[in-house]
Formats: C-alpha cells, structure tokens, sequence
C-alpha cells in the first residue's frame, strides 16, 4: 500500500471518530460498531460495501467458534501479514483471548496508535499499548484502487 493510500485510510477511518456505538451499525456520525467502522471505512475508500454481514448477535464470535473476522479480512485484503510488518491504515484484528475466534477490528494509525469502535461508548484513537498488541490475531493491508 502506498503512502498516500494509507494515509488516506487512516483520515477516513479518523473522520468516524466520534460516531457512537451501535451494535451493527457502519454510519459516520449515526453509528457503528467495530465491524461496521471498517464498513464504513471500505464504502468510503471504495464506494462497494465488501460484503454484507447476516445479523449476529454481541456474542456471535463464543457462540459460533469460527473465525469470520480473519476469513473475511483474508477474503478482501489478502494473505495476513505479520504484526512485525504493521504500518498506519493497516486493518487489525484482536482475539480477546485463546481459544476464542478473533471479535474486534480496528485501523492502524501513525504513533503507535489505533482506531475502533469502543463498546458502550464511541469510535475513538487509542494508543496501540502492549495489552492491545498481544492480543493481534491478524494484520491486512486495505488493496490499493485501481
């Protein structure tokens, strides 16, 4: 991904900061979750939604034991990178903990921050600390438009 793309990425993805949280939702200023920002982000970067998820409930990931997050990040960005290789506008996915499929996403941002869509609150930049990093499950790099 060039520069230029990715810094594209990170300002759209900044421009959903403080949209609040909604469970399912991908709307600037209305709503989203942590899917739906990423959503959002994609809409805004390519003008497709990537594909469109079935309802799911807030415990879809302990339920369902499958890794829809990580294939799906796979399916539209590509092979996953290692998190050595993590640059700002990357997309990140988090596993809460072993054993559980990853269940949270976020977008790299310059100084070791990110952005997300915080549970019960709103989309918001936070620092990338190592209690956030250990909990990587996978790196994507958004694809370059054509």
């Amino acid at each position: 991904m060039s520069e230029v793309f990715a810094d594209r990425v990170v300002a759209v993805a900044r421009g959903f900061v403080g949209t609040p949280y909604r469970h399912q939702g991908s709307l600037k200023g209305v709503g989203c979750d942590c899917l739906g920002l990423i959503r959002g982000v994609w809409w805004e970067l390519y003008g497709v939604e990537p594909e469109v998820p079935t309802p799911y409930a807030m415990d879809w990931a302990e339920r369902a034991g499958e890794e829809r997050l990580l294939d799906a990040a796979t399916r539209h960005c590509g092979a996953m990178l290692p998190p050595s290789q993590l640059r700002p506008g990357d997309l990140l996915i988090f596993r809460w903990r072993a054993g559980v499929a990853a269940k949270h996403a976020g977008i790299a941002a310059p100084e070791e921050r990110f952005i997300h869509a915080y549970e019960q609150a709103a989309v918001i930049e936070s620092p990338l600390v190592p209690s956030w990093r250990r909990r990587i499950a996978g790196v994507f790099r958004f694809p370059e438009p054509f």
